[in-house]
């Protein structure tokens, strides 16, 4: 095919592809409604983390389900009608925690994860912002031993796929993140991993690095996708509005379904909404590195606008009206934990997480559509892995061939 390619996203992963595939060689215009990083690539606690290989359907899921589906947890709120139009995606998602898809899963995504490591601290060097990034880690805490204990089949995960890990006794989390409350009975830091001060802002300088070596963006509202003779055509939301290429890259993230069914395809996606908000700590009180109170069902990390807490799950359709109240409940719960300050945004931020069943991004070409290419369904994890996404699909598009560590990743397993 010709060298032209339209890359349909300007989050964190859309972005990294254009950087690649301009990186070997072709023609790339970068496509969004918005400036890069100002969708779901902005409201992520901002972790590169190999411990994010663990993801949330897993073989203990289903002794979890009875707790989860009284819908007043702050890890889990859904909505009825929603779930309700959505039972396939569910049942899929939850068969999906059997323990082979399980192991399939953890393996790929680990993968993916070593893989998008160098590559980000690559482009952090090369845009200019490797000062926003830390290597610290980031810390899973623990408020009763029986939560310790629940958390056994993630470290085993862990050992069995060498992510460094270290337990903290409550004495060594008051020396690790000294302004946390002693309520913690037990902690696990994860090392080897890294998180930035403004995911937003990293997006921003990867997207800005394409531009300065001739990268094209384009602002458009795309509407819909068609196939023309040996390429593809994204219509615009405006009537005479539209770009042709060669080759086309799906990496809308949430939006990826809506669009996908304009040529004729219906992705199995869910949407793990999610919300933030931005506090001060009460007298200077700092926490050095993300930490993710696992009983509290939130994650605070240290942002350059200031500590951004980040809730767990909210099942929902994609647009559907905020519902903020599971940030409440989640602040109430940092409170007991940390001298949080007063909130600093004017409203809560809702962000979509596109969720596959077996909690796997699509990575490759759409069956029986040459030339359209999909790079979507990352969940909670876009920011581990879109740069490692960006350098397998590139493989894939240009060198041909499935490889071993991409077939996990097929269109083709749900298309």
């Amino acid at each position: 095919m010709g060298n032209q390619v339209i890359v349909l996203g300007a989050g964190i992963v859309g972005v990294c592809c254009a950087l690649e595939l301009q990186r070997r060689g072709l023609s790339v215009t970068l496509v969004d409604k918005q400036e890069p990083g100002r969708e779901t690539s902005l409201g992520n606690a901002g972790v590169i983390a190999r411990s994010s290989l663990m993801p949330f359907n897993h073989p203990g899921l289903w002794s979890q389900l009875p707790r989860l589906l009284k819908n007043d947890t702050v890890q889990f709120r859904y909505r009825w009608p929603y779930l309700a139009s959505n039972l396939g995606w569910a049942a899929r998602f939850l068969l999906s925690a059997r323990p082979s898809v399980f192991q399939e899963t953890v393996q790929a995504l680990d993968g993916l994860i070593r893989l998008s490591a160098p590559e980000h601290l690559r482009l952090l060097d090369a845009s200019g912002a490797r000062r926003r990034l830390r290597d610290s880690g980031w810390i899973f805490l623990y408020r009763t031993e029986s939560a310790w204990n629940s958390g056994v089949r993630a470290r085993r995960t862990f050992a069995q796929y060498d992510v460094p890990t270290q337990e903290l006794s409550p004495a060594e989390i008051a020396d690790v993140e000294p302004a946390l409350s002693p309520i913690f009975h037990r902690a696990l830091w994860i090392q080897g991993s890294y998180s930035v001060d403004d995911p937003h802002e990293v997006v921003a300088a990867y997207a800005d690095l394409y531009r300065r070596d001739g990268g094209a963006f384009r602002r458009m509202t795309a509407s819909g996708i068609r196939r023309d003779g040996h390429g593809w055509t994204v219509l615009g939301s405006n009537a005479s509005e539209s770009l042709s290429a060669d080759r086309l890259v799906v990496a809308l993230g949430p939006w990826s379904k809506a669009l996908l069914k304009t040529a004729g395809i219906d992705l199995p996606m869910a949407f793990e909404r999610g919300y933030h908000m931005h506090y001060s700590g009460r007298d200077g009180a700092q926490v050095t590195r993300p930490v993710y109170d696992t009983g509290g069902g939130y994650v605070l990390s240290p942002m350059a606008r200031g500590l951004r807490l980040t809730t767990g799950v909210e099942l929902d359709g994609c647009d559907a009206p905020a519902r903020p109240d599971q940030l409440d409940l989640a602040e109430r719960r940092a409170r007991e934990a940390f001298p949080l300050g007063d909130r600093l945004d004017p409203s809560a931020w809702l962000g979509r997480r596109p969720t596959l069943p077996d909690s796997r991004p699509m990575i490759g070409e759409a069956p029986r559509r040459p030339g359209l290419w999909l790079a979507l369904g990352h969940q909670h994890i876009g920011f581990s892995t879109g740069p490692g996404t960006a350098r397998m699909l590139a493989d894939i598009m240009l060198d041909g061939g499935p490889k071993a560590e991409h077939r996990a990743f097929r269109p083709g397993r749900f298309i």
